[in-house]
């Protein structure tokens, strides 16, 4: 695993061992953020972070913050390793608790919120109509998910606009 592109490009990340954690292949987030495009200043909010690969992509792409939450303590030290590997542990918070009761905590309104849930997890469609709320006028949510498995039309007063298939992975798209 890698940073792809931006100003930490070809910087390594550590994988996931045996945290059981699936992170977003090089291949899909490449994808996503062609199709996010410019992040300049952006505020992000990665839930289920793992190992923060996708917040930290935004980093380097020009996000100015990310919020991480994870709930999984071999998540989060392999998470810690990965912003002290990229040293941009000052654009950073984490928020250590499950997705459902960690997005309160959040504060704030957020320019990109990406969920990227355990594929096997029940509540998706609650964890994407928890998240609409932290999305600022204008921001986007974005959803990783198996592709087996839809995510609603809409949340709150996003409405799906596009929907990637990548392998056994998908991505929808809310503005």
């Amino acid at each position: 695993m890698r940073i792809i592109a931006g100003r930490l490009k070809g910087r390594r990340l550590t994988g996931p061992g045996g945290t059981g954690l699936r992170p977003t292949s090089d291949a899909l987030r490449e994808t996503l953020f062609n199709v996010l495009g410019d992040l300049s200043g952006a505020r992000v909010v990665d839930g289920f972070a793992g190992t923060g690969a996708v917040g930290l992509e935004a980093l380097s792409r020009g996000a100015a913050h990310v919020t991480f939450i994870e709930r999984d303590p071999g998540a989060r030290r392999v998470l810690d390793a990965n912003i002290a590997r990229c040293d941009v542990g000052n654009a950073c918070a984490i928020i250590r608790g499950d997705f459902s009761r960690a997005a309160s905590l959040a504060g704030g309104a957020f320019d990109l919120v990406f969920l990227d849930p355990p594929y096997e997890r029940r509540d998706l469609e609650a964890d994407v109509l928890l998240a609409a709320p932290l999305v600022a006028p204008g921001g986007r949510l974005v959803v990783e998910h198996s592709r087996r498995r839809a995510t609603p039309e809409r949340a709150g007063a996003l409405a799906r606009t596009r929907r990637l298939v990548a392998g056994d992975s998908a991505v929808s798209f809310y503005e």
